[in-house]
């Protein structure tokens, strides 16, 4: 059974979504604030995290960027504030995803299940099939989700090896923002310009040696994104 961390300090919202993903047969833990939080992830083993921004204590802001300094587990972002820019923030600190309020139980548990399918290894365990993708000294290891580039591993978070493993995969071919969005999100691109370029940046700061001069991910102008097969 997986096991998923519900954090906001609106107790009535944490006990919905509670209601929810139990009902899909997930474990939840709850807490209200970052700092609880943080605590619960210390002790459990956590699959998935849910977490509003406002919080006393401690913010889901500051939570999520202390969290990514030793995890790498799907994070989900609550939010009154409907601005890109809180979007984009949230996204920036390491977040995989993000929902504003009020919004759809039934969505959120999509978006859920949609993060854990990413997160975890489809079948390759029983098949111990090796899915391993080079191109120059990048190397992605899709059943061991790891990323080394000239040996060194690089740390990402779920949708950034997602992302980088679509295109490694597909080296040399170039994809727009709204097919690399589809084929990650599995959902249709409706404005959705600045979410990839967010995680496309984060790439490239881990993996390049000049993000600004890149070797691998590089952008082609006026049609989307490519790794280079080298």
């Amino acid at each position: 059974m997986q096991t998923i961390l519900v954090c906001d300090d609106d107790k009535d919202i944490v006990e919905a979504i509670d209601i929810y993903l139990t009902q899909e047969g997930y474990r939840v833990l709850k807490a209200y604030d970052g700092l609880q939080a943080l605590e619960i992830l210390k002790k459990e083993e956590v699959h998935l995290l849910i977490i509003d921004i406002m919080m006393p204590k401690l913010d889901g802001i500051h939570a999520t960027l202390r969290i990514r300094e030793e995890s790498s587990i799907p994070i989900i972002i609550l939010s009154a504030k409907t601005e890109d820019a809180d979007k984009i923030l949230g996204l920036n600190i390491g977040a995989d995803d993000y929902v504003t309020k009020p919004f759809s139980p039934l969505e959120l548990v999509a978006r859920v299940k949609s993060q854990l399918r990413r997160y975890t290894k489809l079948g390759t365990m029983a098949e111990n099939t090796e899915n391993v993708f080079r191109t120059g000294g990048l190397v992605v290891d899709d059943d061991k989700k790891q990323v080394t580039v000239d040996g060194e591993n690089i740390r990402l978070t779920p949708m950034e090896f997602n992302i980088l493993c679509f295109l490694v995969r597909n080296a040399g071919k170039v994809y727009s923002i709204e097919q690399i969005y589809e084929s990650i999100w599995n959902e249709e691109a409706i404005g959705v310009d600045n979410t990839v370029a967010v995680h496309i940046r984060h790439i490239r700061e881990k993996i390049e040696i000049n993000p600004k001069d890149p070797q691998y991910l590089k952008v082609v102008w006026g049609i989307g994104y490519k790794v280079e097969k080298l």
